[in-house]
């Protein structure tokens, strides 16, 4: 189609730009909270109402804005966050001068303000992009900004919401997300069921760790890793999940550069790297981390929601994440998860329903459920007795029941334990094999379940990732070279990086401008399709300037062999090969989980133990 060239109108201009800006209520939300933090607010309410379809109000109590401040802010492309001389010395959330221009031009915008150093407020609206304003106004320093009827004026836009609960939701995560990178404002949500959030402030030495529990939840702080790490500059904080304590998506993973809540797929990536040996696919960790650096090292503005950013030196980046990362996991792999002993506690508390041997008037106190009684056999007499039977168990027969009028031992005081050996190690000293398959270890406030499998399992796939890390890998040369045909582009990556590939065990060079020949391949992949490799590791230079695909195969085959090669379930196993285990365990990095990211122990602490039989 052709015709003349003209200017849009500027209403035009507007409601193209909230296409890209203002994607839902949430992004309102964001927009206008991040707006409010750049006021220096210090407390920032957000009211929503049929999930901010019909409202979003934020209010806050910041510096606020002089009236004609409030007439600019409004119009396209206005800031005060941007220094034009520098536009890489990005420190602000906002920087556009799009957000509220966007708004105005989808909805009925309504904007209250009051500077810190003026007598009075000032109110101006906005609606279809036709501005009314400013006029005089009541409200205390800051400012209050009201949007009704989101995408009244472009219905299609409409259409394509979600349900009022779903939108809640969107705008419930993005708060939190705003909340966790801002622990010394407070922030409060209410919507429509007179829900409500509420994140007070916190003190600033212990602001983000007592955010990241009003937030994540105390479970989350109780099976967490601080990391901390430094490196050219670029600081990596906060907190991880243990491998164990995980989720089913990746909605808990909260990622923050310069304090600016991002979604940005290398630190993702990275995340996903730094698990790749302690969790199973599909599972997911809970993270919350914050990358700091230089502003003019990362560009924020590659994305228009600037979830996205663009690091400078991205695999420099990425290295510290994974590193800082794995690092953390390996000093505290041991560890396993709290809720493990919390969910095994529960399949032990007693029945409160009334059963045989309990009366339903019993009252408040905890009653317990019999087994029915076996019917007692017959001896020769027609007297009841104890015989041997095959459903008795062998600890039974070689101690058969005392009468009920006989002492079961000499009357006496007690005597005290002697001191147990073993039970001052962090596992215990072995004590006892069920079914077996699960070691039970005593230690000196508790006791220890072991999955001697899963245990197993992790200790022999660290033996043999040591073993390749230790030597170069072993290699079976390819009889006839395959050759691989790739674009131009992808050959120079693989290429360059030959020499990499080379050390764990692939061979390969350039064959013409658009192919490659692979000469060998790890010994441990055996028979492997070599092109798809290739385009996986081509794809992945490509994508994070950095190949870990090669490395996953073959942990994943030593992952396979240490899985058939373990101690499987059903054996028995000797008091001291029990205790062997348990001392490799606490000297194995990752030992608190096995390969697939299972728990491989669970500990019930003494106190925990009272408390089921009423001691406590």
């Amino acid at each position: 189609m052709t015709g003349v060239i003209r200017q849009l109108s500027d209403t035009t201009i507007n409601r193209i730009a909230a296409g890209e800006v203002i994607e839902r209520p949430a992004s309102v939300v964001k927009e206008l909270v991040e707006n409010a933090i750049d006021a220096g607010a210090t407390t920032v309410e957000i009211v929503v109402a049929a999930g901010g379809k019909s409202l979003v109000q934020v209010s806050d109590d910041g510096h606020g804005m002089r009236r004609e401040d409030l007439a600019l802010a409004v119009e396209r492309h206005c800031t005060s966050k941007l220094d034009e001389q520098d536009l890489t010395a990005i420190r602000a959330l906002g920087f556009r001068g799009e957000a509220l221009p966007s708004i105005g031009s989808v909805a009925r915008l309504t904007i209250d303000s009051r500077h810190i150093d003026e007598d009075h407020a000032w109110t101006l609206s906005v609606a279809g992009g036709q501005k009314t304003g400013p006029d005089p106004a009541a409200l205390p320093a800051g400012t209050r900004v009201s949007v009704r009827d989101l995408f009244f004026s472009t219905p299609a836009r409409l259409k394509f919401l979600k349900s009022d609960r779903a939108e809640s939701n969107a705008v419930a995560e993005c708060v939190k997300a705003l909340a966790l990178a801002n622990p010394a404002t407070r922030f409060v949500l209410t919507g429509p069921d007179r829900s409500r959030l509420d994140f007070p402030a916190a003190e600033p030495e212990i602001a983000r760790r007592v955010r990241i529990g009003q937030v994540l939840g105390q479970d989350f702080l109780d099976n967490s890793i601080a990391v901390e790490a430094e490196r050219d500059g670029v600081s990596l904080t906060g907190l991880i999940g243990l491998p164990t304590f995980n989720r089913a998506n990746s909605l808990h993973q909260f990622a923050f550069v310069n304090q600016r809540p991002v979604r940005d797929k290398l630190i993702l990536g990275a995340i996903r790297a730094a698990y790749a040996d302690v969790l199973h696919r599909g599972r997911y960790p809970v993270v919350c981390l914050f990358v700091d650096l230089d502003p003019a090292r990362v560009d924020v503005n590659v994305h228009p929601t600037k979830a996205d950013v663009r690091f400078r030196d991205s695999g420099h980046v990425r290295g510290l994440i994974v590193g800082a990362l794995k690092q953390a996991l390996n000093v505290e792999g041991m560890r396993a998860s709290t809720s493990g002993g919390v969910a095994t506690l529960a399949a032990f508390r007693r029945d409160d329903r009334p059963g045989p041997g309990t009366s339903a008037a019993a009252g408040t106190s905890a009653s317990v459920t019999f087994p029915p009684a076996r019917p007692a056999r017959q001896s020769g007499t027609g007297a009841t007795a104890l015989a041997a039977t095959p459903e008795r168990s062998f600890y039974e027969e070689q101690h058969p029941f005392r009468p009920i009028d006989s002492p079961s031992a000499m009357p006496g005081p007690a005597e005290p334990d002697a001191a147990e050996p073993g039970a001052a190690y962090p596992l215990g000293a072995a004590r006892a094999q069920i079914h077996a398959t699960y070691i039970v270890a005593q230690t000196e406030d508790g006791l220890v379940i072991v999955d001697q499998h899963a245990a197993h399992e992790r200790l022999v796939y660290e033996r043999l990732k040591e073993t390749l890390g230790s030597r170069t890998v072993e290699t079976q040369i390819l009889l006839i070279p395959e050759v691989v045909d790739l674009d131009e582009e992808a050959v120079s990556r693989l290429t360059a990086r030959a020499p990499e590939f080379a050390e764990l065990g692939l061979v390969l060079e350039a064959f013409g401008p658009g192919a490659v020949a692979v000469r060998e391949t790890p010994a441990l992949l055996g028979e492997t399709a070599v092109k798809p490799l290739l385009r996986d590791l081509a794809d992945d230079l490509a994508e994070w300037d950095a190949s870990t695909r090669l490395r996953e195969r073959l942990d994943h085959v030593a992952a396979t062999m240490a899985c058939h090669g373990s101690v499987r379930a059903g054996r028995r196993m000797k008091p001291e090969e029990m205790n062997a285990l348990l001392r490799d365990m606490e000297k194995t990095p990752l030992s608190g989980q096995c390969n697939h990211g299972r728990p491989t122990y669970v500990e019930l602490k003494l106190r925990d133990i009272e408390r089921l039989f009423g001691r406590r």
